[in-house]
């Protein structure tokens, strides 16, 4: 039984262990730390937009319109900078603004028009990406200041600064749902909306805040990935959210809501960024990474389910 509680606790990172070592052996180029570091920038923006998507789990909603909000982000910030000369710091701004309020746009529906989650964030990551290729036209927008790139591309000695971004995004992750008791709603209206509500707990509030972190998160992911690539692209955000998703979900926080924990998510964003790198160095079909990838979530919500199954009928 201490096997078997062990691993549910722990199988995370033996998991993660073991494809580190799965793939340090199958190419030599894995363990270099060249490439470990193109690991961490790249798992970066994954890794800030997961904390939102995770609030969101725990709620037991789900955010679809994480993809495009990282898209338009992308783009809007890119025109301000170069269409109407807006300095880096205020474009960047505006776009945060923007991806906060369309978070919080969200969770107003869902709280208040009471459409499922996944309707509400279906249609509003359709719309997002139509809005995204009206302003751009469908072309890339490019031609920032230089400073704005160190951001995405720069480094705190040898540290890259996305990383290091990611980094504080997961500790202020995670001091929201241990120190905070905005934190404990999370799980309270996740595990029984209808108990939270009678506790005196304004569910709403709880489900505005959360989808306007949601968006936030993927805002700043946004603008950190348009410093990167120093490109504005209508596709930049692209099935994003599925990435995002299956992390948090193989990091343990339940599909049902009212369990999980960021320490989890963390293990489950190095688990997507070491397997995507692995099966790029082997040169393994990129089609065969996306059923790789699928098989991956379906298999971490199958186990939920089934620890779900087994606590209703202990």
């Amino acid at each position: 039984m201490k096997f078997v509680a062990g691993l549910k606790k722990y199988g995370i990172f033996v998991v993660l262990l073991l494809l580190i070592i799965i793939f340090s052996v199958a190419s030599k180029a894995f363990l270099v730390p060249s490439n470990l570091f193109n690991v961490a920038r790249q798992i970066s923006m994954l890794g800030i937009a997961a904390v939102g998507m995770a609030f969101v789990l725990l709620l037991g909603g789900i955010d679809l319109s994480i993809g495009s909000v990282i898209t338009l982000v992308n783009i809007v910030a890119a025109w301000l900078m170069v269409k109407a000369n807006v300095d880096p710091v205020s474009a960047a701004l505006i776009a945060l603004a923007m991806s906060a309020s369309i978070g919080f746009i969200n969770g107003w529906i869902i709280a208040n028009i009471k459409m499922p989650p996944l309707i509400v964030t279906l249609c509003a990551m359709t719309i997002l990406e139509g809005v995204a290729y009206i302003i751009c036209g469908g072309l890339p927008i490019f031609g920032f200041p230089k400073a704005f790139t160190v951001l995405g591309q720069g480094y705190i000695g040898l540290i890259p600064i996305p990383v290091i971004i990611m980094i504080v995004i997961f500790v202020i992750g995670s001091f929201i749902l241990n120190k905070t008791f905005f934190g404990r709603y999370f799980y309270a209206v996740g595990s029984n909306e209808e108990a939270a509500s009678l506790s005196g707990i304004n569910v709403k509030r709880v489900k505005y805040l959360v989808y306007t972190l949601s968006g936030l998160f993927a805002g700043i992911a946004g603008i950190v990935l348009l410093s990167r690539t120093n490109s504005g692209q209508a596709l930049a955000g692209k099935g994003f959210e599925f990435d995002v998703l299956t992390a948090v979900v193989l990091g343990g926080v339940s599909v049902n809501g009212g369990s999980g924990k960021i320490s989890n998510v963390v293990a489950g964003v190095l688990i997507i960024g070491v397997l995507s790198n692995g099966l790029v160095l082997l040169n393994v079909s990129q089609y065969v990474q996306m059923v790789t990838k699928g098989l991956v979530l379906l298999l971490a919500v199958g186990f939920d389910c089934i620890q779900k199954y087994q606590k209703l009928n202990a």
